[in-house]
């Protein structure tokens, strides 16, 4: 191991994950991540800003593109199968100087990347409408959900290869070159948006073209690092073959990713049915309910996704030191991402807890709206505090290559509390109980997650 500590053989991004200070190193490697994603995750955001903004039709627009949520989360689930997969095995093969074993995972990531988004897009187009149903949507909000998500789902292949083929990059140990992707689209995206829904007058399909066109020109972009001077991998066109070993690897680790995003769809399906039933019968209109949820949940998006971004930083310094057998940098790296994801998720509360009001009315001027966004979120996100510890201590199990913890503590939040609360307490609480069924999952998920980190870093020694 002593040549792993000299950086001898080891290119500048193996040896700053070697041998630099970690509390700087997991917070630059963060930051441009942070940005990235930050940006990244205004796609949605955006667009659900200005279809709000759509005159007559904003709040009902705004409604129907609530409902597409659970179709679109399954689009990304499949992404971090194959991306997260990816990421992580590339981080610890580099981390046992296996160039050849990274660079076969980086081609079958392409391979695996065009034959899920192929999948995704033909399925999607056959039971898109069946999906929908499921929601509670009525025949007001329902068709604005349609038109977005035919054309996301004719264009997800871009979506899913620029993901994918962008996580290898931050396994690589370049957040730089990942963020730029990142940026790139959803800078894209911010500008035409506003000129395909309102200059170019195609609304709600406007929006989609925007995000869709996006994503293509970030797609193009990212291929295009893997053929310049300073990609350290390499796509070859004999990996390009999808092998049985390198597929396993990357979807053994990928899956927790995957089941969490495809059960937080099945989690967005039934909050939107149980929303619409309460809503109708406390506020006398379930889409404004959904409405509200659509907000919340974008304001969770931008709140959330810098504890995200500390994941996608931290991740191959934690996999490439565990691979290294390096377990005491590896332990620091957790250390340092837990603190720096807690400081951001209590700045989050806070800001929530004083400012509901002005971030609800951002997406839209309706009191009526605002008032029960406003209400909702204080309650649904009042157990941020505690995310970043959940959040933090699942990626160290899927950056170490032990996903079959990562999937259970998963299971844990996302299916079996989240589904029994949202059952269960809005028979008592009514309206209220399915905002209280978030932080209620929150904190139990992470008293039981909190069990699981002490007794593997005491496994390993450290």
């Amino acid at each position: 191991m002593s040549d792993l500590n000299t950086g001898s053989t080891l290119t500048p991004n193996q040896q700053r994950m070697a041998t630099e200070n970690i509390k700087s190193l997991v917070f630059r490697y963060s930051i441009p991540t942070i940005i990235g994603m930050l940006v990244n995750a205004l796609y949605n955001v955006v667009d659900r800003f200005w279809v709000g903004q759509m005159p007559d039709v904003g709040e009902a627009a705004l409604t129907g593109l609530g409902l597409a949520m659970p179709v679109m989360t399954i689009v990304f689930a499949f992404a971090q199968l194959v991306g997260t997969g990816s990421s992580a095995n590339i981080s610890i093969t580099l981390g046992r100087k296996d160039m050849e074993a990274a660079e076969g995972i980086l081609g079958n990531t392409l391979s695996l990347s065009v034959i899920v988004a192929v999948c995704i897009t033909i399925l999607g187009l056959i039971f898109m409408e069946p999906l929908l149903s499921l929601t509670g949507g009525s025949d007001a909000t329902i068709p604005y959900s349609i038109s977005y998500l035919r054309i996301i789902l004719s264009g997800c292949i871009f979506q899913i290869i620029s993901f994918c083929m962008n996580s290898p990059i931050r396994g690589l140990g370049d957040p730089k070159r990942f963020a730029s992707t990142q940026l790139l689209g959803g800078v894209l995206n911010m500008i035409l948006d506003p000129v395909f829904i309102f200059v170019f007058d195609m609304g709600i399909q406007g929006a989609a073209l925007a995000t869709i066109l996006s994503q293509f020109i970030s797609a193009c972009w990212v291929l295009s690092y893997y053929f310049s001077p300073k990609a350290e991998l390499k796509l070859k066109r004999i990996h390009l073959k999808p092998r049985l070993k390198w597929t396993k690897s990357i979807f053994s680790i990928g899956f927790s990713m995957f089941l969490m995003q495809l059960s937080g769809s099945l989690i967005l399906l039934l909050a939107n049915w149980s929303l619409k039933k309460y809503g109708d019968i406390e506020l006398g209109n379930g889409d404004v309910a959904v409405g509200a949820f659509t907000i919340i949940s974008s304001v969770h998006t931008l709140f959330f996704m810098p504890v995200l971004g500390f994941n996608q930083g931290a991740q191959p310094i934690i996999g490439y030191n565990y691979g290294a057998g390096n377990y005491s940098r590896m332990k620091e790296a957790y250390k340092w991402h837990l603190i720096y994801s807690t400081i951001v998720t209590m700045t989050g509360f806070c800001a929530i807890q004083l400012f509901a009001p002005y971030l609800a009315a951002f997406f839209n001027d309706s009191q009526r709206l605002v008032d029960v966004a406003s209400f909702g979120m204080r309650i649904f996100l009042c157990g941020l505090p505690v995310m970043g510890i959940q959040a933090a201590s699942t990626n160290f199990f899927l950056a170490i290559g032990r996903p079959r913890i990562s999937i259970m503590l998963n299971l844990l939040r996302q299916v079996f509390l989240m589904i029994s609360f949202y059952l269960l307490l809005p028979l008592i609480f009514g309206l209220k109980g399915i905002w209280m069924a978030a932080p209620c999952s929150d904190i139990i998920a992470t008293a039981v997650t909190l069990y699981f980190i002490v007794r593997e870093i005491r496994r390993l020694g450290v």
